[in-house]
């Protein structure tokens, strides 16, 4: 018997896989990671704005610690989009300044993980 390997059927590292077997390769492994990072970053802001978009809708108090850091963090992640809709509605305002930027971080990130996925 020549297998040294301690548990059969499994490869020893010494020993070549042919192409396409195997583990992915260190650059594809990579890629995922990148892939999986920018999508739990487009995941973490369009959580913020979403929740900031519900603690006013249920008129959550301005003056809590948590509500301000929220807010805080809403309003830096939507700065490039505040006021694109000036409605009178302010709630109906509110939903669309800080909605549309959650769609496109959402969008923008998870397209670009598929891409690097696929590379």
């Amino acid at each position: 018997m020549n297998n040294t390997d301690p548990v059969s059927g499994y490869q020893t590292y010494d020993q070549p896989q042919p192409p396409g077997h195997g583990r992915p390769g260190r650059d594809q492994a990579a890629s995922r990671r990148i892939a999986l990072a920018v999508c739990t970053i487009a995941d973490v802001a369009a959580g913020f704005l979403g929740l900031w978009i519900v603690l006013y809708l249920l008129d959550a108090n301005q003056g809590n610690p948590f509500v301000e850091f929220v807010h805080r963090m809403a309003d830096w992640l939507s700065g490039w989009a505040q006021d694109i809709f000036t409605m009178d509605t302010e709630g109906l305002r509110v939903v669309l300044n800080y909605g549309l930027p959650a769609v496109i971080y959402l969008l923008i990130g998870h397209g670009i993980a598929a891409r690097l996925n696929r590379a």
